[in-house]
């Protein structure tokens, strides 16, 4: 029997909507505060979840019930599917001593830890993320900082920070073109408006990023490297998505910036070098090691086969050709076509479909997978001693696979049963400061989900109406839900797991979403700001009309 979704089942918004905020007040309070383990409190927060939607929401027992298995499917797959292959990768690089081959490379380039920083978590990354998405450039660039002796909590912390400007256009544009798909709105226009406010802050985030490890002192002293990462990542950026979409804009925009940046760091480099605990240390600005060209290629093959195949799996063309041999398609009975999203959340009653697609070839860490393996031939590995490093990978990830599905299984929870549109109404009851509220919704959205192009797709309906209600353009605050989504990544508590998985520091999320939450808070609010501008004040105006 269909279920229609109810937004304010107590008969106030107000209390409707703390009733709908409790899951995240238990799950984040919880893991901040009380400093439970991260998959106790994705459990609990699951629990006051299905609580609240069932007791106070009406939502039928066994459709909640069943959307949180299905939340807990897709939390395992593809996402934790990439988190145990991503650390399979880095466990096979590590037992033979490539690893570290690799981080004395890098010192080639630069030693001073801002600059190693700058390079890896925001440069490297963004081609990650660009290419993939779904928490792998966090993931790659932890394990990696890590390595490089960066405290567990600098770079799990540093990593989600700096994973923030470009996941607007992540696994090729996929929430751009998802926001697209909801809206109704030009993919085009949507992604050329994002690129009219994210290229701000991709000027900022390498500034902020070593303002955050070094402080301002020891970011005024690399400030010409921070501009030319920041520079070269944000031109690009803002040029493809006017002038070409979505698709290619991180990917492309981060090898121009990693270029320049390298050669750059050839023929300048600070005064002082930033040793580890901030002192200098006697280091030369480009360390020395004893290691053959050929060992160090070898080294970075892991890396490169990696960035290729994860490539190649983002492509639209080639994850539809293997959708067609693979994909498993199985709409979840009792929920598929039978709850119902309502007014004014939508401009009409539509269905909600429960399909798991299990594209096992398709999925993302399926070419993770694959680039382990290949990688691990190269690097010598026979099959038996593969499987079992697999298998310690497995058991080293297992409290982050469980805490990823309780997370999922919560979010999946949270849009079924009308506890996030609750939320998002509230946040348009804000009149002519929606522009900025609504920003904050994109950020929330993302806080909860864990994903930008989750977000888009529970919130860019209710975006359109709200900006139409109110005057203002559909196209800008669509697109505000995306850049302000970006800020709420580093929150997520799906990402906060993947780094603290990388980092082997499990166990110390809540450590994390303390390091991390006022940057992230701040930069979010710094965006709501610029949306408020572009909607209302001359000239931020013509980025909208323009």
């Amino acid at each position: 029997m269909p279920w229609n979704q109810v937004y304010d089942p107590v008969g106030h918004w107000l209390f409707s909507t703390l009733l709908a905020a409790l899951p995240i007040f238990v799950l984040l309070g919880t893991l901040a505060f009380l400093r439970l383990k991260a998959h106790w409190a994705a459990v609990l927060g699951l629990g006051s979840a299905l609580a609240i939607a069932i007791f106070v929401f009406g939502m039928p027992a066994g459709k909640g019930l069943t959307v949180a298995v299905l939340g807990a499917a897709y939390g395992l797959f593809p996402i934790g599917w990439i988190i145990l292959n991503v650390i399979f990768l880095y466990t096979l690089a590590n037992e033979k001593g490539y690893f570290k081959i690799l981080q004395e490379s890098l010192t080639g380039i630069t030693q001073d830890r801002r600059l190693q920083l700058l390079l890896i978590a925001f440069s490297f990354g963004a081609f990650f993320e660009g290419a993939a998405g779904f928490g792998t450039p966090v993931a790659v660039t932890a394990a990696i900082l890590i390595g490089l002796g960066f405290s567990p909590l600098s770079a799990s912390g540093l990593s989600l920070i700096a994973n923030t400007a470009p996941v607007a256009y992540g696994a090729l544009g996929t929430p751009i073109i998802a926001l697209a798909a909801v809206t109704g709105l030009d993919i085009r226009a949507l992604s050329a408006m994002v690129g009219r406010q994210l290229p701000f802050f991709s000027l900022i985030v390498p500034f902020w990023l070593v303002w955050a490890f070094a402080g301002f002192g020891g970011m005024l002293e690399v400030w010409p490297a921070l501009l030319v990462a920041g520079a070269f990542f944000a031109v690009p950026q803002f040029l493809i998505s006017n002038l070409h979409g979505p698709w290619l804009v991180d990917v492309l925009s981060a090898i121009v910036s990693m270029g320049f940046l390298i050669v750059f760091l050839r023929v300048w480099h600070p005064k002082r070098i930033w040793g580890l605990n901030g002192s200098e240390d006697g280091r030369e600005a480009r360390g020395r090691h004893d290691h053959s060209r050929a060992i160090v290629f070898k080294a970075w093959v892991p890396w490169l086969v990696l960035s290729v195949l994860v490539f190649i799996w983002g492509i639209p063309q080639f994850k539809t050709f293997l959708d067609g041999i693979s994909v498993f398609k199985i709409p979840v009975p009792g929920v598929d076509k039978l709850i119902n999203r309502m007014p004014p959340v939508v401009s009409q009653p539509a269905a909600e479909g429960a399909v798991f697609a299990f594209n096992w070839l398709s999925f993302t860490g399926t070419g993770i997978l694959i680039s382990a393996v290949l990688s691990a031939l190269i690097m010598g590995f026979r099959l038996r001693e593969m499987a079992a490093a697999w298998w310690r990978t497995v058991k080293r990830v297992r409290y982050s696979l469980l805490t990823v599905a309780a997370m999922l299984a919560l979010g999946y929870t949270a849009r079924y049963s009308g506890l996030d549109a609750t939320m998002g109404l509230a946040f348009a009851r804000t009149g002519v400061l929606y522009p900025f509220f609504g920003t904050m919704l994109g950020w929330l959205g993302v806080a909860l989900t864990g994903s930008d192009t989750s977000s888009n797709v529970l919130f860019g309906s209710l975006q359109r109406i709200t900006a139409e209600q109110i005057g203002v353009s559909p196209v800008l605050m669509a697109a505000a839900n995306s850049s302000g989504g970006v800020m709420g990544k580093m929150i997520d508590a799906q990402s906060i797991v993947v780094a603290s998985t990388a980092t082997k520091w499990y166990g110390h999320e809540g450590e994390i979403l303390r390091y991390v939450f006022f940057h992230s808070l701040a930069l979010a609010a710094l965006v709501g700001l610029l949306i408020l501008l572009q909607a209302y004040v001359f000239p931020f105006t013509r980025l909208v009309v323009g």
